[in-house]
C-alpha cells in the first residue's frame, strides 16, 4: 500500500487522526492552528482533500465539511478523506473574507514561511497537503449579500477537470480558466487536480447549497471509487461556456423578479429599479438569454453595479 503523510504525519490503514498545523500567533499571544482531519481507509484508494473557509465569512462550503464529518461520509471504503473546515481561522474570526492586513489567502499561492498573514497560510497548504493529495474540492460561497447557484468551476479544457466535474455534477459546470496565485492553479503546477464548489450567499447558511454540496461530493468519491453509493442529482447538470453581468444603468432599489438558478430570455423584464422618493422607475431587461448562476439581494445599488450573473450554454446561444 502507499504511504499516507500529511502535514508531516503518517497515516497508516483504518486510522483516524486529527493533525493542527500552527500557523501563527496573535499579538494576544493567542496561538492560530488549523485542524485537519484524516480518515484512512484498510484499502487503498486516491488521497480527496475537502478545504472550505479559504475566505473567512464563506461558511457554507464549512458547513458541507463538518455535516461530512458529522454524517461519517469521510470515511471511505478506499482511500483516504483530508477534512479541513477552515483554512483562514482569522477571517472565519472576524467575519471577513480575508485575513486582518486585507489580502486574500487565495491570491497568495504559493505562499511564504515568512511573508505576510495571508502568505504564510498559503505556504502551509502548498507545503503541507497539496503534495499529499490526489485529488480536491475547494468549496466557496457567493460574496457578502450575492448569492451563487450551486456550481462547480474547473478548467474544462483540461480532460481531469472535466472529468471530475462531470462526476460532482452540480447543478452548473462554469468552464473557469485558472486564477493567478490561486490554489487551483497552484496545485495545477503540481500535477494535482482540485474543482472548485460555489453556492450561496456569505454569512448565510443556504441549506439547498450545503445539502447539494454534500451530495455532490458523495458522487464524485463513488466515481473515484472510494465509496460505492451515492445519491442519484436533483436537477440536470447545464455546462456553461459563457457568462455577462447585467448591471444597474441607474444608481436606486433594485428589486428582482427572477430567482437564483431559472433561465431569462432575451428581453426580459427581470428586475426594476426605483429611487427612493419615487421619481423613477426602470425595467431591468435580460440582454441575451441565460440562466441566474448569480444574484444580487442588496437592495440599494448604484450606476454599473452588477445585480445578476448569467450563464449560457450552447442551448442558449442558438436562441
Amino acid at each position: 500500500m502507499k504511504k499516507v503523510v500529511i502535514a508531516g504525519q503518517e497515516i497508516m490503514p483504518g486510522e483516524f487522526k486529527e493533525i493542527e498545523i500552527n500557523i501563527a500567533r496573535l499579538p494576544s499571544h493567542t496561538q492560530i492552528e488549523t485542524p485537519i482531519y484524516v480518515s484512512r481507509s484498510v484499502e487503498d484508494g486516491p488521497t480527496l482533500a475537502l478545504m472550505a473557509g479559504m475566505h473567512g465569512d464563506e461558511i457554507n462550503g464549512m458547513e458541507i465539511v463538518r455535516r461530512i464529518i458529522e454524517r461519517n461520509l469521510h470515511q471511505a471504503k478506499r482511500g483516504t478523506v483530508v477534512c479541513i473546515p477552515i483554512i483562514n481561522v482569522y477571517g472565519f474570526l472576524n467575519f471577513s473574507r480575508d485575513v486582518p492586513d486585507g489580502k486574500d489567502v487565495n491570491r497568495s499561492f504559493p505562499g511564504s514561511k515568512s511573508g505576510s498573514l495571508a502568505s504564510r497560510v498559503a505556504y502551509h497548504v502548498t507545503h503541507d497537503i497539496i503534495p499529499n493529495i490526489d485529488f480536491g474540492i475547494d468549496f466557496h460561497t457567493g460574496g457578502a449579500m450575492r448569492t451563487n447557484y450551486p456550481q462547480v468551476r474547473a478548467t474544462l479544457s483540461d480532460a481531469k477537470n472535466l472529468e471530475l466535474a462531470n462526476a460532482f455534477y452540480a447543478p452548473f459546470t462554469i468552464d473557469s480558466p485558472f486564477r493567478p496565485n490561486s490554489l487551483r492553479k497552484e496545485a495545477s503546477k503540481k500535477g494535482k487536480n482540485i474543482i472548485v464548489y460555489e453556492a450561496g450567499e456569505s454569512l448565510r447558511f443556504d441549506q439547498q447549497a450545503i445539502e447539494e454540496g454534500i451530495e455532490g461530493t458523495l458522487r464524485l468519491m463513488k466515481h473515484l471509487n472510494m465509496i460505492d453509493w451515492a445519491p442519484e442529482p436533483k436537477e440536470t447538470n447545464r455546462v456553461i461556456w459563457s457568462s455577462s453581468w447585467v448591471r444597474a444603468k441607474h444608481a436606486g432599489l433594485f428589486q428582482s423578479l427572477v430567482s437564483a438558478g431559472q433561465l431569462v430570455h432575451k428581453g426580459e423584464w427581470i428586475g426594476t429599479i426605483t429611487d427612493p422618493f419615487g421619481e423613477f422607475k426602470e425595467k431591468v431587461k435580460a440582454k441575451e438569454t441565460g440562466y441566474v448562476i448569480g444574484l444580487n439581494n442588496i437592495p440599494v445599488v448604484n450606476a454599473g453595479d452588477a445585480l445578476m450573473h448569467l450563464g449560457m450554454d450552447n442551448l442558449c446561444k442558438l436562441e
